[in-house]
């Protein structure tokens, strides 16, 4: 993948609020077909680089770059049409809402009956639960049924099949196996394996370096807003990342589930 021009990079990025300084120098590429794995502990800086990349945040100097070509975003809607994604830490699902209609919130297809243009309930269902289907999450069957009801990650696997189905480029997943438990976790992890292979950039930022070991092609540590270590996968051991290591589970455990049935 080196001789190709990177889907997303970050030139010199930097960040301050006022005197205080939170990015200093962020250099990272991720090109497509590839995870980049985003490590450090609380505080290091991740939800402001988050916040960057997806557009609330202007950096206060630098530049990112979108397939070669200088990107300025004036708001999230800005980067979203580009073609970057965030799912964050619960999905960004409407529990109250049917799946239908939460893979097409804001966005919801219509048909008219008679006089009046109503919502498409059943394209809307058929192609969320298709979508949904595709990534291998053979559980979710009826688009008439409530998110609140879906497994965490099964909201996670939800909200990457409508990003990538919405046209993202780049998908930034924000701590998405944080509150899973094993099972749950290698669920979304091998979302994220498939995500890769249809040739997404995807950017996971996470402070357990198990989930991110198991996924990763390409991998940063950020501390105190800077970064630390930049290196590819099979360069460092986990034992040299030890200490940003978050999590109970054995590795083994969680290939074993990864390699496992949905």
């Amino acid at each position: 993948m080196s001789n190709q021009e990177p889907i997303i990079e970050l030139r010199n990025i930097n960040k301050s609020f006022g005197p205080i300084d939170v990015l200093h120098n962020i250099n990272l590429k991720v090109n497509a077909g590839e995870v980049l794995c985003l490590l450090g502990d609380n505080g290091a800086g991740k939800s402001t680089l988050i916040k960057t990349l997806a557009g609330v945040h202007n950096p206060t100097s630098g530049e990112i770059l979108m397939g070669g070509k200088p990107v300025h975003f004036d708001g999230p809607r800005q980067a979203q049409d580009a073609g970057i994604a965030t799912v964050h830490q619960f999905g960004g699902t409407f529990p109250l809402m049917s799946i239908g209609r939460s893979f097409f919130a804001g966005v919801e297809p219509t048909k008219w009956y008679g006089p009046f243009e109503v919502f498409d309930r059943k394209t809307a269902n058929e192609i969320a639960v298709k979508s949904v289907r595709d990534f291998g999450i053979t559980r979710i069957d009826n688009g008439d049924r409530m998110v609140g009801g879906l497994s965490g990650g099964e909201r996670q696997s939800l909200a990457i099949a409508r990003a990538v189905h919405f046209g993202a480029q780049v998908l930034i997943l924000d701590e998405p196996t944080a509150a899973l438990g094993v099972k749950q976790a290698a669920h979304v992890l091998r979302i994220v394996n498939e995500t890769k292979r249809r040739g997404l950039a995807v950017i996971f930022i996470t402070h357990q370096v198990m989930h991110a070991m198991s996924v990763g092609d390409h991998f940063a540590v950020l501390i105190r807003g800077g970064i630390a270590a930049d290196f590819r996968k099979g360069e460092r051991s986990r034992e040299e990342i030890t200490d940003l290591m978050a999590g109970g589970e054995t590795m083994a455990d969680l290939e074993a589930a990864i390699s496992g049935d949905a």
